[in-house]
């Protein structure tokens, strides 16, 4: 019997405010941060951004593929559902990975954020009150599953 909750045998559900765009992802993500670069404050109208990271095609969209807006490119963009503005991935890394909108997720991932990255740029009225390491910056971890 397989044990439902080890992340390997998930697949974690994840939508749109309105629910036009839904979508199923692995409960695999590689890493998690909450990003408080400038452009992700912006992008989410948040303080900070928590992502998730996984390899794209560990993402399907399930409903909803026509309603979705993207702003960029195949390899680098932000993904929004067309009807209601949601914010729900980001393409990076020249398109091999997403960066998940841990808000958009219906199911709780086993992964939680790591780190807070671009705290250099963060929101001068924002305090971060958690333990979290912080960086100026983005930081990378060594090997291909870096963040």
């Amino acid at each position: 019997m397989t044990n439902p909750e080890k992340a390997g045998d998930r697949t974690l559900a994840g939508m749109c405010l309105c629910g036009a765009v839904r979508y199923a992802v692995a409960d695999e993500f590689v890493y998690a941060a909450n990003c408080h670069c400038s452009i992700c404050r912006r992008a989410s109208g948040s303080a900070f951004k928590p992502f998730a990271g996984i390899e794209r095609d560990k993402l399907r969209i399930t409903k909803g593929k026509d309603c979705l807006l993207i702003f960029g490119d195949g390899n680098g963009n932000d993904t929004r559902c067309r009807v209601c503005g949601s914010f729900l991935y980001s393409v990076v890394r020249d398109g091999a990975f997403v960066h998940v909108a841990m808000g958009t997720l219906v199911d709780d991932p086993t992964i939680r954020p790591t780190k807070h990255i671009f705290v250099g740029s963060k929101a001068r009225w924002f305090t971060i009150t958690d333990d979290l390491p912080q960086y100026l910056e983005h930081v990378v971890v060594a090997g291909p599953a870096g963040g």
